[in-house]
């Protein structure tokens, strides 16, 4: 049985301990900046509260990252210091020289790196890729991504509102769908993007469209933003190929929805995530499959290296929303 420890106890920490529950792994404790809602997780999940980063660290074997973005590196460092192997919630870093240095800090102590992007793990996310990797729609051309939420419902000077510490909309939540748009077409060569936040950085609400170019030839075009009202969240794919083509959601048939802004406040989460009709969540999938690659060792599904590419073309994203010039991706 392998101890696991999670830090960071918000809306992150709380799934994952819920996930951690469907596999044989001992729950050990948490610790955070909010004590209150540490004491809550323990309780719920049958761990303890840990007064410190380091004090969780000598009781567990494996340690779950869920912390703000601008945490991650320093965490990941001290962990694989510790010998610990280590799960670490998107985005890898806040910074494509913090993503190498995490990924080397790691190797060098033999420890695992997971991170968690958790869309390889939504079904029909993960079987369209298997259809493409099939070849059943032929060679892939075009890749049109779609992930639109409320904007977080946090304080002013929340950690999620500064770009300094989260990177902002795109690399928060269209990261998700940079990752798979490469999963699905292969490596990225360039970035271009508008934003709304680009334009006007003091906006409170953030849209984006990206076009990534692939090193295949195929082109996605992705959507992403914090901008629907409370409480919606749309994903949607689509992927033609020279043989076929793949859409989720298929054969939508509403021929009108509209959704207004509320000034109640309502019963939605602070962050929206999206979610799953299906038995088991995909959350729990993808922390399943982590025990698998620690304990068994399982191909990780998302390599660190992975994560690494998905970070360095948020950061393109970011960088040429701001310039309104294509950012090129060398081979370094």
């Amino acid at each position: 049985m392998i101890r696991v420890g999670i830090v960071g106890s918000g809306n992150m920490g709380r799934v994952h301990a819920e996930a951690w529950k469907a596999t044989p792994a001992q729950f050990v404790g948490i610790t955070s900046a909010e004590p209150e809602r540490d004491h809550e997780i323990a309780s719920a999940y049958g761990g303890a509260r840990y007064d410190s980063f380091e004090a969780l660290l000598d009781a567990v074997d494996v340690i779950d990252i869920c912390t703000p973005t601008h945490l991650h590196h320093e965490m990941i460092l001290r962990a694989a210091q510790a010998k610990k192997q280590i799960v670490c919630e998107k985005p890898l870093a806040r910074t494509h020289a913090q993503g190498v240095e995490a990924i080397a800090a790691c190797k060098a102590a033999g420890v695992q790196l997971l991170v968690a992007h958790v869309v390889r793990f939504f079904p029909e996310y993960a079987r369209a890729r298997q259809i493409v990797e099939r070849g059943e729609i032929g060679e892939v051309a075009v890749v049109r991504l779609t992930r639109c939420a409320f904007p977080p419902r946090v304080p002013p000077d929340s950690w999620f509102m500064d770009p300094a510490k989260s990177g902002g909309m795109m690399l928060d939540l269209m990261i998700h769908d940079f990752d798979y748009a490469r999963w699905v077409a292969g490596d990225v060569v360039s970035v271009y993007a508008r934003s709304l936040r680009g334009h006007t950085p003091g906006a409170g609400e953030d849209y984006a469209l990206v076009i990534l170019k692939h090193a295949s030839g195929a082109i996605s075009n992705i959507e992403g933003g914090w901008a629907y009202p409370v409480p919606m969240f749309r994903t949607a794919l689509e992927i033609a190929g020279s043989g076929g083509l793949i859409e989720h959601p298929a054969d939508s048939s509403t021929p009108l929805a509209i959704h207004r802004k509320a000034s109640t406040s309502g019963a939605a989460p602070e962050v929206g995530l999206p979610l799953s009709p299906l038995a088991e969540d995909p959350y729990t999938t993808e922390i399943r499959h982590f025990y698998d690659v620690l304990v068994n060792g399982a191909v990780p599904r998302v390599t660190a290296e992975d994560a690494l590419a998905a970070l360095r073309i948020a950061l393109a994203a970011n960088e040429s929303a701001k310039t309104g010039h294509a950012v090129e991706l060398s081979d370094e």
